[in-house]
C-alpha cells in the first residue's frame, strides 16, 4: 500500500522504531489490526527480534508475552497464530523463537511441541505445515529450526537423510532453490534451504559460488534486492539474500553501502517503522527484516543477528548453537 513519500532519514531512527513497535498492539481501532489477527504470534516474533537487535529488549512486557503464547499452544503441542486459531508450523516456530529469546521455555511443554513437529514429518522427508498436509521447503526449515533450538534433532521419529535428499532435489541449474522440486528459484526459498542444510551440517550440497552469483544478481540499481529476476526491490530481501550470503561467507559480493542507503530511505521518520520500499507505509515485518539486514551489514549500534536462526546472535551463543556456520 503506497502513499505520498514519507520523510525518511540517512541514519537509523532507533527511538522511532522502538516506539512504533511498542504501539502496534494499541491500534485496535484500525481495520488492519483485525485483518492480521492470524499473524499475531509471527508479529510478536518480528517485534521482539527487532527490539533485541535495537538494544531495547525491555520495551515489551515479557511476562505478558509469555502468558499470551501459552494460551496459543494447543493440546497437540502446536502453536496457533492467535488464540482460538488452528496450530501451524509457522506460528509454532515464531512462538519457540520468542520463548528461547526470553529464556522462557519453562513456560511450555516442550515434549508436546516436539510431538507436534514430528507428527508433520512425511516419508519423503518433507514436513507439512499443519494437519491439512501442504508441503513446502519453508515448512522443512521451520521444523528443523524449531527442533534445533529445542535440541531435539536427534528424535528417532525423524528421517533427516530423506529431508536432505528432498532439499537437494529442490536445487536448480542456477544454484538456487525452489519451494519444491522443479520450482522456480526464489531468494526466500534459498534462505530456508541453505538454512536447513546448514542446520543439518550438509552445506556440501550448496554450490556457493554459483548460488552466490545468483544472489548477488538480485541487487538492483537503487541498491535494494529482489527475490527473483524481473521483480522490484524489497527491503525484506535484505534478509533473505544477505542471510544466505552470510552463511556462505559472501556478503561482500553485494554493494553494502547502496543496500544500507536503500533500507534507510524506506524508514518513516514520522511514525517509525520501515516499509517494503521508500514511499510506502511501514509494517513490523519489513521493520524487522530491514533491521536484520542492517545488522548483517554491520550497521553501528545494532546487536548482531544470527544468519541461520534470524535471532540475536547472543541468544544463539547462549544456547550453544553458534558453531552451526
Amino acid at each position: 500500500m503506497s502513499q505520498s513519500p514519507a520523510p525518511s532519514s540517512s541514519e537509523l531512527l532507533l527511538d522511532q522504531h522502538v516506539k512504533y513497535i511498542k504501539e502496534l498492539d494499541t491500534k485496535k481501532n484500525d481495520l488492519e489490526y483485525w485483518l492480521t489477527e492470524h499473524l499475531r504470534v509471527n508479529g510478536l516474533y518480528w517485534g521482539t527480534t527487532a527490539l533485541h537487535l535495537l538494544g531495547h529488549p525491555e520495551a515489551l512486557d515479557q511476562d505478558q508475552i509469555v502468558e499470551y503464547l501459552v494460551k496459543c499452544q494447543h493440546d497437540n503441542g502446536g502453536f496457533a497464530g492467535h488464540i482460538d486459531h488452528d496450530p501451524h508450523i509457522l506460528s509454532t516456530l515464531s512462538a519457540v523463537q520468542v520463548l528461547v529469546t526470553y529464556d522462557r521455555l519453562d513456560a511450555i511443554n516442550v515434549d508436546r511441541v516436539v510431538d507436534y513437529i514430528t507428527s508433520l514429518h512425511n516419508p519423503d522427508g518433507t514436513f507439512s505445515g499443519d494437519a491439512w498436509g501442504e508441503t513446502d521447503t519453508r515448512f522443512i526449515f521451520c521444523a528443523l529450526n524449531c527442533l534445533s533450538l529445542l535440541k531435539r534433532l536427534d528424535d528417532k521419529r525423524l528421517n533427516l537423510d530423506k529431508t536432505t535428499e528432498y532439499i537437494v532435489r529442490c536445487r536448480n541449474f542456477d544454484g538456487g532453490f525452489g519451494s519444491s522440486p522443479g520450482g522456480e528459484s526464489h531468494a526466500a526459498q534459498v534462505y530456508v534451504c541453505v538454512g536447513s542444510l546448514t542446520i543439518l551440517g550438509a552445506q556440501q550440497h550448496i554450490d556457493a559460488d554459483q548460488l552466490g552469483w545468483w544472489l548477488s544478481e538480485r541487487q538492483l540499481k537503487k541498491g535494494g534486492l529482489n527475490g527473483r529476476p524481473e521483480k522490484l526491490e524489497d527491503v525484506c530481501y535484505s534478509w533473505w539474500v544477505l542471510s544466505s550470503l552470510s552463511m556462505m561467507n559472501r556478503v561482500h559480493w553485494i554493494d553494502g553501502a547502496k543496500l544500507t542507503k536503500f533500507i534507510l530511505e524506506a524508514q518513516d521518520a514520522e511514525t517509525g517503522g520501515i516499509s517494503d520500499r521508500p514511499g510506502n507505509l511501514p509494517d513490523v515485518f519489513h521493520t524487522n527484516f530491514g533491521i536484520c539486514g542492517l545488522s548483517l551489514l554491520g550497521y553501528p549500534g545494532l546487536a548482531a543477528v544470527d544468519p541461520v536462526y534470524c535471532m540475536p546472535r547472543h541468544v544463539i551463543q547462549r544456547i550453544g548453537l553458534a558453531d552451526k556456520h
